[in-house]
């Protein structure tokens, strides 16, 4: 599959805006993403090795740092306990990098606790709606949970740990510590959760790669990094990493240790999870599908060719009349879970269908509530 273009940015429009306001993503931040490009200096970060990492250390003249440092300190203490500054007190600012690759050149901020010299990071990086509704799609309807703010045009997202994908094939695929069926059903799981709600580019180095040792050996779980292709591209195998050249050896690796029945088995049981996860939170889901099929997140040539083509394979003429991507990743959503509710009798509203008369008025939400 050949290298993508760099991707447009989407503004956060007023529906979106609307949303996250009223769930609790919306926040008064110190520091925008402007004011970080208003560094003097830049080096080139290295790893342990040698090797150029793509990142650049910056440096910001001395007047401004004192400020800067403290205003990135208090977004910390929003990310991650609510805003309380008495977390504050022992942490401090030790790098600030920036990144010139791919779509969102993003600011990494490193942060330490002066006690014990642990370390943290967090991304400060302009608000695209497409990522900011990949963001929120993970954060409803995968095993996982994000923390991330915005600010008008500035986002800050909590960093997601893991080896990252095309790493772990080349150190860890055949490592035999790693269980090979744990890893296959992770796979298969992880290509169905990206198809399903249309998270494309899920190359090697867009995931990382979870590893968490148990009382009978390592367990698995695979997390998508990058959001900035969540309903983007107009080709259908852009949403299935399965063709991603860059996966290859995964694809290989699955297919040596499941047959197609129990493939298919997982695939059915990651669709009744994201169904699960959606009955928990079906007002919230409500809302932010009906801001997406507001949205302009691609071009209505790309839409129009991602709805035939979703026609086409899966033999339902709906998807050739949705309008926006937000309109087809609700018909995607639809599909999955009639079919689940067709193999099991479910009864009960479906959280992914537009006018529930059942759904329960939203509560008031904390900011940054999971």
């Amino acid at each position: 599959m050949p290298q993508t273009a760099k991707k447009p940015a989407y503004p956060v429009d007023a529906p979106l805006r609307k949303y996250l306001v009223h769930w609790g993503r919306e926040a008064a931040l110190p520091v925008s993403y402007k004011e970080l490009t208003s560094f003097t200096e830049a080096a080139a970060l290295h790893d342990s090795a040698g090797r150029d990492t793509l990142w650049e250390s910056v440096i910001y003249p001395r007047e401004q740092m004192t400020t800067l440092h403290h205003g990135l300190k208090e977004i910390y203490a929003l990310m991650q306990a609510e805003g309380s500054l008495s977390v504050m007190d022992h942490l401090y600012v030790d790098r600030i990098d920036y990144c010139t690759f791919g779509n969102s050149n993003p600011f990494r901020i490193r942060i330490v606790n002066s006690y014990n010299d642990n370390f943290d990071h967090f991304y400060v990086k302009k608000a695209d709606a497409s990522r900011v509704y990949g963001l929120e799609l993970e954060h409803l309807l995968s095993p996982n949970r994000l923390h991330f703010l915005t600010c008008g045009e500035t986002l800050v997202e909590e960093h997601i740990a893991g080896i990252p994908g095309d790493v772990f094939i080349q150190r860890w695929l055949n490592d035999p510590n790693v269980s090979s069926v744990r890893l296959a059903k992770e796979l298969v799981k992880f290509n169905e959760r990206c198809f399903v709600r249309l998270l494309g580019d899920m190359r090697s180095y867009n995931f990382v790669i979870v590893l968490v040792p148990d009382f009978e050996g390592v367990q698995v779980r695979l997390r998508a990094m990058d959001f900035d292709q969540q309903s983007f591209n107009g080709r259908l195998r852009f949403y299935l990493p399965q063709f991603f050249k860059d996966n290859r050896a995964l694809v290989d690796y699955c297919q040596k240790r499941l047959n197609p029945q129990t493939a298919r088995q997982y695939q059915r049981e990651e669709q009744a999870l994201i169904y699960r996860r959606a009955e928990t939170e079906r007002v919230r889901v409500g809302e932010l599908l009906a801001a997406m099929e507001q949205t302009e997140l691609a071009t209505p040539a790309k839409v129009a060719q991602l709805g035939t083509e979703l026609s086409e394979h899966h033999q339902n003429p709906c998807f050739a009349r949705a309008t926006s991507m937000g309109a087809l990743v609700r018909e995607s959503l639809l599909l999955m879970s009639q079919q689940f509710v067709e193999r099991t009798g479910h009864t009960g509203p479906n959280p992914f269908r537009t006018g529930d008369p059942d759904a329960a008025q939203p509560t008031k939400v904390l900011r940054n509530n999971s």
